[in-house]
């Protein structure tokens, strides 16, 4: 089983929209992608209410069955069209992936 989290640090505006209009649309298209993509095997997408300065805006925690499925989904058309938005809004980015 392989664990891919991922969190974001949004810019304040970007596409024409204010970082709050871009966290929800940022939610609604990495939620979809559940639907689409057979790999994913557990999917949560969290919006962060901590006001720390540590603290990133969104976060994506997903499980798939092994590296394979995980490649395969990263290379997914609508994981590749969602990309595109994120990278276009977001200003930072962490990610772990571990295999348990």
């Amino acid at each position: 089983m392989i664990k891919h989290i991922v969190m974001w640090t949004l810019k304040e505006k970007a596409e024409g929209a204010s970082k709050k209009e871009n966290i929800a649309k940022m939610k609604a298209m990495l939620e979809s992608l559940e639907d689409k993509i057979e790999e994913i095997k557990a999917f949560e997408v969290g919006v962060n209410y901590n006001d720390s300065k540590a603290a990133h805006d969104l976060l994506l925690y997903s499980e798939f069955e092994d590296k394979d499925a995980l490649a395969r989904y990263q290379v997914h058309p609508d994981h590749v069209k969602v990309a595109e938005f994120v990278r276009a809004v977001t200003e930072d980015r962490a990610v772990v992936d571990y295999q348990l």
